[in-house]
């Protein structure tokens, strides 16, 4: 079975309440942040462009395709 060194995750954002740099609906990389997990937090890079930890219930975790993946991956 193949295993991806580093697997890439992404989240789409489900809450935004007195988060102005988080859009709804928004499919977000998730960064590494180990520590940060260990607390409740996912660290992403948010609309300012920065990475920010962020409570991780206002965000769902996804699946994509590898197609979609790497459109995204070529985006950014």
């Amino acid at each position: 079975m193949k295993t991806r060194k580093t697997e890439t995750r992404y989240v789409i954002c489900i809450r935004n309440k007195d988060c102005e740099d988080l859009t709804l609906s928004k499919v977000y990389h998730v960064l590494p942040d180990p520590k940060g997990e260990a607390e409740g937090y996912i660290r992403i890079v948010d609309e300012s462009g920065e990475d920010y930890l962020y409570p991780a219930d206002r965000f769902l975790p996804i699946e994509l395709s590898q197609p979609v993946e790497r459109a995204l991956a070529s985006a950014a």
